[in-house]
């Protein structure tokens, strides 16, 4: 049975649970210093450790920053999401995408199937400003097939981008939510890399 906290071991569980609710990721040691002004990390890394010897979180072994919380594993399936590094909302570009890191979300919140195949881009740009979509974003992705007004991860003529699906008398093309920015036809060809389902949003 799990034992009772502290005020401040609550107040950090609390946060915790906040930063991951807002971002997908559990907060650093580092975060959770500079947000209650701990003077060390150490002092961080204490509060981590009582809250697991307290039963009140679950750090998963070899993994940085993967933090469970058992009141809410019940109800809650949690995925790891690869972050496969950036894409532009400008105008498209060439990038080999190589995973740079993961998110922990839980399928619930994101109305997803536990067999879903997923993954996120942090966004560049501000071509998709207007559906509110701004640089510095992350974006979570299905691998799916698109329906016409869907937003997608882009492969078109050979370079990457992240636009809105339109489907027009039969022929595909890529529209940009920011009127500064051209509608993209594909001359070649244009593969569709995910389906956005998620929208993660930088607090910075």
């Amino acid at each position: 049975m799990a034992q009772a906290l502290t005020d401040k071991q609550q107040a950090v569980l609390d946060f915790l649970k906040a930063e991951h609710r807002r971002s997908g990721l559990i907060p650093s040691t580092r975060e959770i210093q500079a947000h209650f002004g701990f003077a060390s990390q150490t002092a961080a890394m204490s509060h981590l450790r009582a809250l697991e010897r307290k039963e009140a979180v679950v750090r998963l072994p070899g993994k940085a920053r993967a933090v469970m919380f058992p009141d809410e594993m019940e109800r809650e399936e949690i995925i790891d999401i690869p972050v496969y590094g950036s894409i532009a909302a400008g105008m498209a570009e060439d990038q080999v995408q190589d995973q740079e890191s993961c998110l922990s979300i839980d399928i619930s919140s994101l109305g997803l199937r536990g067999n879903s195949k997923t993954f996120a881009l942090k966004v560049r740009g501000e071509s998709m400003i207007d559906a509110h979509i701004c640089d510095g974003d992350t974006v979570v992705l299905e691998f799916r097939e698109p329906k016409n007004g869907d937003i997608v991860a882009a492969l078109i003529d050979g370079e990457t981008t992240l636009k809105r699906y339109i489907v027009n008398r039969g022929k595909p093309y890529l529209q940009a939510e920011n009127e500064s920015y051209p509608d993209l036809i594909p001359a070649r060809e244009l593969v569709i890399q995910g389906v956005m389902v998620a929208l993660l949003r930088n607090s910075r």
